[in-house]
């Protein structure tokens, strides 16, 4: 039997390939017009990926997350669940906010920049709000489901999906042939991402070399602290979750950090949590969690527990008011940690939403929007590593809130469900 190449290996190597290809087409056409052109023809692969994914999250996530809820049976153990996994959400967003409020006043990586700024006129090119809870409400709330749908609103659609599931579980036998079709077609979205990560390898390269194409690999060098004191913390954060998950899961935590390997390098390389959202669910799978708890959980994780996210948008605006030496004492980034900790909770399905928020949080204390032209051109490999933590932290999540429930399997178990799942997966020869 022919031995299956590591998909994390090929993901790696992809990564690597579309670095170097990037740095030739960045080298060979020095005129930036020209090889951002070039990099939008190369990253046709990768736009058409992520396309794909974000076509398959709404039905997967409303038919894994109906099945989910209507198999725990009734609406309090839905509560129960959603209550646990929630505060877990805003624990671990805080201690995030918290961490990145600690590196950016530790290492101060704004202080003594060596780099132009931007007017202080100059705009970002963000719309910006303010943040009312008026606004978080009408966006919980989907008005149509149809439209939620079309949008990937993932809260939104987690919302309907717990109406309706519930609704399901009351109705018992009523609703039986309507769950089996529901079932049927978690199923075959389930087979359908399967072939969609088939082509994760090219995304991978296509997304590398077209970051590198327009940017080079000198940006890096000029942004070399910023970048790396921004690393460093996400570093201590993975320290912190893995330790969160070892406190409940115990050394099986390292198991699962093992399994999600892959997911972890997809969000890394194409920088979207979304891409890495049916490897992670296949993760926990074989991890033991059971999937009525990861179809409830990893909706919410994506709305509610952005981790990376969430430090980034305290280290960032810190880093900002450092370039344009504005001291903000203790108790204002006291108050900005806890208006971001509401504000970010909106942030899900907004394209570059980090940016957005930072955005908003810098006009409500006077500090220079045009900072964030400072790290816009590195965003992109900064949202590699917050897409990445993303990951990390709804997958220790997940797993959390399984063992919790009493819905994780014994390890034994689980290896024995992770051989089923690979026996029923066809072999290379017959796909």
């Amino acid at each position: 039997m022919k031995k299956k190449f590591p998909a994390a290996v090929t993901i790696l190597l992809a990564m690597v390939l579309g670095i170097l290809l990037g740095y030739m087409v960045f080298t060979s056409f020095p005129d930036k017009k020209s090889a951002s052109e070039i990099a939008g023809y190369i990253s046709i692969v990768s736009d058409i990926f992520l396309r794909l994914i974000k076509m398959l999250i709404a039905p997967l996530v409303f038919s894994t997350l109906v099945v989910g809820i209507a198999h725990m049976g009734d609406a309090s153990s839905v509560g129960r669940v959603f209550g646990k996994a929630l505060g877990w959400f805003f624990t671990a967003s805080l201690i995030s906010l918290v961490l990145g409020l600690i590196m950016a006043n530790l290492l101060e990586p704004g202080k003594n920049l060596g780099l132009p700024l931007p007017d202080i006129g100059a705009s970002a090119g963000l719309a910006t709000s303010k943040f009312t809870l008026k606004d978080f409400v009408n966006h919980l709330v989907p008005k149509s489901f149809a439209e939620a749908m079309a949008n990937n609103e993932i809260l939104q659609i987690v919302v309907f999906s717990m109406f309706f599931g519930v609704a399901m579980a009351a109705l018992g036998d009523k609703a039986k042939v309507l769950l089996a079709a529901i079932e049927e077609l978690s199923h075959v979205m389930l087979k359908i991402t399967g072939y969609v990560m088939k082509l994760a390898p090219l995304a991978v390269l296509a997304a590398m070399a077209a970051t590198v194409s327009v940017n080079g690999l000198e940006i890096l060098l000029k942004f070399a602290v910023f970048m790396g004191d921004f690393y460093l913390g996400l570093f201590l954060l993975w320290g912190v979750l893995i330790l969160a998950g070892f406190l409940f899961l115990g050394p099986r935590v390292f198991k699962l950090l093992v399994l999600i390997k892959e997911a972890f390098l997809l969000s890394f390389a194409t920088a979207s949590s979304e891409a890495a959202y049916p490897k992670i669910l296949d993760a926990l799978d074989r991890f033991g969690v059971k999937r009525k708890i990861s179809s409830f959980v990893m909706p919410m994780g994506y709305s509610f527990n952005l981790d990376g996210s969430m430090m980034y948008c305290t280290f960032a605006t810190l880093f900002i008011a450092q370039a344009y030496g504005i001291h903000l004492p203790l108790s204002t980034q006291i108050t900005m940690l806890l208006i971001l900790m509401m504000t970010s909770k909106g942030m899900a399905g907004v394209p570059r939403a980090s940016l957005v928020v930072i955005a908003a949080t810098l006009n409500q204390f006077n500090i220079p929007e045009a900072g964030l032209l400072l790290i816009l051109g590195v965003d992109t490999f900064l949202d590699m590593g917050r897409s990445a933590t993303n990951a990390v932290g709804n997958s220790i999540a997940t797993a959390v809130v399984a063992k919790w429930e009493g819905e994780l399997l014994p390890e034994a178990d689980a290896e024995r469900n992770a051989r089923v799942m690979d026996a029923a997966r066809p072999s290379p020869a017959r796909a």
